[in-house]
C-alpha cells in the first residue's frame, strides 16, 4: 500500500509544480486535492454503530481515535441508526455516491454493490498484513469474495445464531443430562416438563427467530450443507426433498413434545431471555445477540450458572454435529471512486477497525468476532467468556435466511409458525420450495 503523506522537500516542490498547472483541484472524494496541494484528506465513512451497547461504543472509540492519530485526516464519520442504514445506504448507493468507507453487510447487500460496481478490492491489506490475514477463522471473507483472490471487506463480527444455553443448576437439580444426541435432547424435555419447568424458551413473535435459531442447525444436521446450497440455488435439490421434509419433522417434534413455553409465537426474542435467565426455562436456543442484550441486563450472579452448548446430533444425518449456524457478520468497505491519497486513508482507516487491537476490543464488549483473538476473561461476562471459546472450536454452517430469497424466507418463517400450530411439514415445504424457484426464475 502506498504510504499516505511524505513530507519531504521533493513532494512540496512537485505540489507547487501541478498548482501551477492546475493540478491542485479536484474534490476529496476522487483523492486529487490533499495528495496534491498539501491541504488535509477529506475520508467519509459511514456506519450504523450508533447505538449506547458496548460494541457500537467500542467501534466509535476506536473511529474517533484513528481521526485523532492522524491530523492529516479531515474524517468525517456518521453514525446512522441501525434502523435506517440499509435504507440510507441504499439511496446513495442508487444515485452511486457513496462515502469512501462504508459498512456493508456480508450477503445480498454486499453482492448487489459489488455487482453495481460500487465497491473495490481491500485485498492490499491482505498483502501488507498476512498474519491478520491469517488469523480469521475458516470462512470469514468467503461472503466478501466475488473474485477468486481478491476480498472486499474484513468482518468485524462473527453471526453466531444456533448457541444452546442451558441453567446448570437446573439440570443438576433435575438430575438430567446436557444432551448431545436427539433422544437425549427429548428425554431432558420430557423431565423439564413433569417438573413444571419450560425446556426450552423461545420468543418467535418475529418469526425469523425460530427459524435462524433453530431449524437451520436441526436442518444442516440432516441434510448436509451442500444440500441446503443447492436448494437454495434451485441446482439439482428441492425443498420437497425427504431429507428437508426430515427437518422440519424434528422441529415439529419439538413443538408436539411442549419444547416451548406456552405463547411462544406471541413474546419476543428479548422476553424469551428474561424468561430463561429469571430460571424459568431450563435452556433456550439463540444467537450471539443474547450474550449482548444479557450483559446489559442480567447480573452476574444470574448468569454463573449458565452455560452454552452446540444442538445435539440428529441420527443418521449428513452434517456435521459439532457446529452452530453463523458466518460473518458486517465488515467496512471501499468505495470504487476512492482514489490516492483518500484510498490510502481510507485503507488506513478499515484497518484500525478491523485489526488484531480492534477484533480484541469488539470481543471484550462481549460481540463475536470471526477473528483469533485471546479475550481476557475479566473484561466480559462469564457467559460470554464460555460462548467464546465454544465458537473457536465449532463449525459454521449457513443460516437459511442469508441464502433464500425475502419471499422464501418470509414463506419459511411464517411456516415454523404453522407447524407450533399444527401444521404439515410436507405443506411448508412445498410452500418454500415454489417460493425459491420464483425468485430463480425471475
Amino acid at each position: 500500500m502506498k504510504r499516505l503523506f511524505k513530507l519531504g522537500s521533493a513532494l512540496l516542490l512537485i505540489s507547487v509544480l501541478l498548482a501551477a498547472c492546475g493540478g491542485g483541484g479536484g474534490n476529496a472524494g476522487e483523492g486529487s486535492g490533499g495528495e496534491q496541494s498539501g491541504e488535509k484528506v477529506k475520508l467519509t465513512v459511514w456506519h450504523n454503530f450508533a447505538g449506547d451497547d458496548l460494541r457500537a461504543k467500542t467501534v466509535r472509540n476506536i473511529i474517533e481515535k484513528f481521526g485523532q492519530d492522524h491530523p492529516e485526516i479531515e474524517l468525517d464519520a456518521q453514525a446512522i441508526p441501525v434502523d435506517g442504514y440499509r435504507q440510507r445506504l441504499s439511496t446513495v448507493a442508487a444515485a452511486n455516491e457513496m462515502p469512501d468507507v462504508f459498512l456493508v453487510y456480508a450477503g445480498s447487500q454486499s453482492q448487489e454493490f459489488y455487482d453495481a460496481g460500487l465497491l473495490q478490492p481491500i485485498t492490499e491489506l491482505g498483502e501488507q498484513y498476512p498474519e491478520w490475514k491469517n488469523n480469521f477463522m475458516e470462512g470469514a471473507f468467503d461472503p466478501f469474495e466475488f473474485e477468486e483472490g481478491q476480498f472486499y471487506s474484513a468482518p468485524l463480527a462473527m453471526s453466531a445464531t444456533s448457541f444452546l444455553y442451558y441453567n446448570s443448576d437446573l439440570f443438576e437439580k433435575h438430575n438430567v443430562k446436557v444432551p448431545a444426541t436427539w433422544d437425549e435432547l427429548m428425554a431432558a424435555i420430557k423431565t423439564f416438563n413433569d417438573n413444571g419447568i419450560t425446556p426450552i424458551a423461545l420468543g418467535n413473535k418475529a418469526p425469523w427467530v425460530a427459524q435462524s435459531t433453530i431449524l437451520g442447525s436441526i436442518a444442516d444436521r440432516v441434510t448436509g450443507t451442500e444440500w441446503f446450497k443447492k436448494a437454495a440455488a434451485q441446482d439439482g435439490a428441492s425443498f420437497t426433498d425427504p431429507e428437508f421434509v426430515e427437518a422440519l419433522g424434528y422441529f415439529k417434534q419439538l413443538s408436539d413434545a411442549k419444547a416451548f413455553q406456552e405463547g411462544a409465537n406471541s413474546i419476543d426474542n428479548t422476553q424469551a431471555e428474561q424468561y430463561f435467565i429469571q430460571g424459568n426455562a431450563a435452556m433456550m436456543i439463540s444467537g450471539a445477540w443474547t450474550l449482548t442484550n444479557l450483559a446489559a441486563s442480567a447480573t452476574e450472579e444470574q448468569m454463573e450458572p449458565i452455560d452454552v452448548t452446540v444442538l445435539p446430533s440428529i441420527p443418521n444425518g449428513k452434517g456435521e454435529a459439532n457446529t452452530i449456524t453463523g458466518g460473518a457478520g458486517a465488515g467496512l468497505a471501499l468505495s470504487a471512486k476512492a482514489e490516492g491519497a483518500v484510498k490510502d486513508a481510507a485503507l488506513q482507516l478499515i484497518y484500525a477497525v478491523s485489526g488484531p487491537d480492534a477484533q480484541k476490543a469488539i470481543a471484550e464488549s462481549n460481540s463475536m468476532i470471526m477473528y483469533k483473538a485471546e479475550v481476557d476473561e475479566s473484561k466480559v461476562t462469564s457467559l460470554y467468556y464460555k460462548a467464546f471459546n465454544l465458537a473457536q472450536t465449532v463449525g459454521i454452517t449457513p443460516v437459511y435466511d442469508a441464502y433464500l430469497s425475502a419471499e422464501a424466507a418470509e414463506v419459511i418463517n411464517n411456516g415454523l409458525q404453522e407447524i407450533m400450530m399444527g401444521g404439515d411439514p410436507a405443506a411448508v415445504g412445498k410452500k418454500l420450495q415454489e417460493a425459491q424457484a420464483r425468485s430463480k426464475a425471475e
